[in-house]
């Protein structure tokens, strides 16, 4: 539970009843959950993403349906839970049952089990969709595709992602101590935070990027934009640095570079059917171990949430709820 009061916060683990809002609401099993920075968001003080002063947190889940008036949706159905206002205005996946509108469930493909689908989480789901984003835009194949934040969740499933798809993903980071992992990840090669675009003096940077994928935002996004090459985009999902973005039209307009914003909470039922099903297919090509930085129960949680707001994690941290 996370609760605010006279601007004060406390997350603590307690008995909580599952209560649905509304008839049609299903009901979930939950057997995993993970830790994602805008669950870290809604557990601060004062806090700009929750809504309401207390409610169970968690923005993801993975399990099974325990019960369901949709036929769409039949009791045992291995879903992933996601979006809409998940843990941000109604309780969320850390916890052991969960009731949720059906627009929230993604059905999960054969090849994905509830374990690994909270290792990829809302992180994977964001970077899948930043992905396929730059595919439709006509990445160019041949080049480089940078990746931000790279030890994240966002960051480093993306660069997972792109090697099992053939691409070459640099990882920009600001822990290089953390070099070797990246590259056992499929890094090409690592990059610090200052190296992504040169010449600062100009309007315009070298082109260098074939595309990007980029969780950082400020003005990170800023030079990505005016290093990456003519006619390439970047998939921006995040704001980590900073929500604001000043800039430029120089490279709209005379390197013909796209902006793609990538929303993971209010996808519509053919995106995240889309998505999971290009999860699905690379499933099998990817090592999803490597991508845990570690497993927690509920216990677990307020350290887990102190690690991911100071940016002290690679890949996941993948919650139990269920003790034993």
């Amino acid at each position: 539970m996370v609760t605010e009061h006279e601007g004060e916060i406390s997350c603590d683990v307690r008995e909580h009843e599952a209560v649905a809002l509304d008839a049609s609401d299903v009901l979930v099993g939950v057997e995993y959950s993970g830790v994602n920075y805008k669950d870290a968001l809604v557990a601060s003080a004062h806090s700009r993403v929750r809504r309401v002063p207390s409610l169970v947190g968690g923005v993801d889940a993975a399990g099974v349906i325990i019960h369901s008036e949709d036929p769409a949706f039949r009791e045992g159905t291995r879903v992933a839970v996601h979006g809409g206002d998940l843990g941000v205005a109604r309780d969320g996946g850390f916890a052991e049952l969960l009731y949720v509108p059906t627009r929230f469930l993604s059905p999960l493909p054969d090849s994905i089990s509830t374990r690994n689908a909270m290792v990829i989480g809302t992180a994977g789901f964001t970077s899948m969709a930043s992905v396929l984003a730059l595919e439709s835009h006509g990445v160019d194949a041949s080049g480089e595709i940078l990746v931000t934040g790279a030890t994240g969740g966002v960051g480093s499933l993306a660069i997972t992602f792109l090697k099992a798809l053939g691409y070459r993903a640099v990882a920009s980071t600001g822990s290089p101590e953390e070099s070797q992992w990246l590259l056992a990840r499929g890094a090409s090669r690592i990059i610090g935070r200052e190296e992504i675009a040169d010449r600062p003096d100009r309007v315009l940077a070298g082109e260098r990027w074939s595309g990007a994928v980029d969780c950082v935002g400020g003005e990170t996004l800023h030079h990505i934009l005016r290093s990456l090459r003519y006619g390439a985009a970047v998939a921006a999902s995040g704001l980590v640095a900073s929500p604001d973005l000043h800039t430029n039209v120089y490279p709209f307009i005379t390197r013909a570079v796209s902006l793609i914003g990538i929303d993971a909470v209010e996808a519509t039922e053919v995106t995240r059917r889309r998505v999971w099903a290009a999860l699905g297919d690379l499933a099998p090509k990817v090592d999803f171990e490597p991508l845990i930085d570690r497993s927690i129960g509920l216990d677990g949680l307020v350290e887990g949430l102190d690690l991911i707001r100071n940016g002290k994690t690679r890949g996941r941290i993948l919650v139990t709820p269920t003790p034993g």
